[in-house]
């Protein structure tokens, strides 16, 4: 499962990032982009350090800041689809928000099976 995660969640930042080269880049968006590139990319360098956790607390403590960080994705990928009013780019946010959903699922399930 560690393999297909890693990949998922630098896939997860890769798509976000794409889908913020398609947003206005007026001060508005700006704000709300930045945010939202900062927290995607981190779920997926989180959960990469996660593999190098040095005892099953740090591993729990890194996953904790995964969710807590693709939590935060899902928060500004509702923002931004609230405010969007591009049409081509919906099915886009909303397809992101469902893979930030199961990431999270995944992520929990895995902090509590380690627990």
């Amino acid at each position: 499962m560690t393999q297909p995660l890693l990949a998922r969640t630098k896939q997860f930042a890769i798509d976000v990032w794409y889908l913020c080269s398609k947003l206005p880049n007026n001060r508005e968006f700006n704000n709300y982009v930045n945010q939202l590139l900062r927290c995607s990319s981190s779920v997926a360098a989180n959960y990469r350090a996660s593999q190098r956790a040095k005892s099953t607390a740090d591993f729990i403590n890194k996953l904790k800041i995964v969710e807590e960080e693709a939590d935060e994705s899902h928060f500004f990928l509702e923002l931004i689809s609230e405010v969007n009013r591009l049409e081509n780019i919906k099915i886009e946010i909303i397809r992101l928000i469902q893979e930030v959903n199961e990431i999270i699922a995944i992520v929990v399930s895995s902090i509590k099976k380690v627990r």
